[in-house]
């Protein structure tokens, strides 16, 4: 069940939705979700100096990926065809019986922006900062600025709450995140092929 803008509120002040700096509430809101806004820091692929990335190897992922920080005040832009990871300004945590799942925002896909490409979903048990998969699909360059509503949260109950929450999970790649993490697929693979 998805929850309304009256059970996130209760979830809020009982503590099972954990948002972090506390969202404005008359701005951030919505009748099933809360907005989250754009961080400061963002990680781009370096595809002038690399012309693959394996996944099988750790150092193809990270190598092939810089880290951009910008001011409050300073434009993230993204050319037409850019992919770039970015991180919310606000970290999340949720309990063992609520799942949060991303959306982007329709005014900012109506400039062409996609916010995440398929990890929509946030694990009961998650926390940590959420990172973004951006891309600009139109033919226009987008300013985007750090602060600005970017995506959107809505919540969901689990039938109970799990086993294990995400951030106890032995394999979990993301959870506590502060900043956008590069894919940890690699790692994934050496524990399936530990011979590489």
């Amino acid at each position: 069940m998805i929850l309304s803008d009256r059970d996130i509120v209760r979830a809020l002040d009982e503590g099972r939705i954990r948002i972090d700096p506390s969202p404005d509430l008359e701005k951030q809101l919505g009748s099933v979700s809360v907005d989250f806004r754009l961080g400061t820091t963002f990680m781009v692929f370096e595809h002038s100096r690399f012309s693959y990335i394996d996944p099988r190897h750790p150092q193809s992922i990270g190598d092939a990926m810089r880290t951009i920080e910008v001011s409050d005040e300073e434009p993230f832009i993204m050319q037409p065809g850019d992919f770039a990871l970015a991180s919310t300004m606000e970290s999340l945590e949720l309990a063992d019986d609520l799942l949060g799942r991303l959306e982007g925002r329709s005014s900012i896909a109506r400039l062409g922006i996609t916010v995440h490409s398929t990890a929509a979903v946030f694990e009961p048990g998650w926390t940590g900062t959420a990172t973004m998969e951006l891309s600009n699909l139109g033919r226009m360059a987008v300013a985007l600025y750090p602060g600005m509503r970017i995506c959107a949260f809505s919540f969901e109950t689990v039938s109970s709450p799990v086993m294990t929450p995400y951030r106890t999970k032995k394999d979990n790649k993301y959870a506590g995140q502060v900043t956008p993490r590069a894919s940890q697929l690699s790692e994934e693979n050496q524990r399936e092929n530990p011979s590489r």
